[in-house]
């Protein structure tokens, strides 16, 4: 299933306080982002399973450049950015 990101993109779950620090850290440096909740979208479920091997691991954020990061830590995140913390 290939789905084509055009945009910084954070796939998650509502429940999970990984994707809600992830989603804050973004917010924060107002990185803009779209948010798909795979408990509501079958076909991002899909392709979560996909590029995790057949489970699925949130927040998985997905770039334009087609890096994927699996629940990064947030110097991590702000290195992929550009960010200096």
């Amino acid at each position: 299933m290939a789905i084509e990101h055009t945009q910084l993109t954070v796939y998650g779950t509502s429940w999970c306080p990984d994707v809600r620090r992830a989603r804050r850290f973004l917010d924060e440096h107002q990185i803009a982002y779209a948010y798909v909740d795979i408990d509501k979208d079958r076909e991002a479920r899909a392709y979560c399973d996909e590029v995790h091997g057949g489970s699925w691991i949130v927040p998985t954020i997905v770039f334009p450049d087609g890096t994927i990061l699996f629940d990064p830590p947030a110097k991590t995140l702000a290195a992929k950015l550009g960010i200096v913390l």
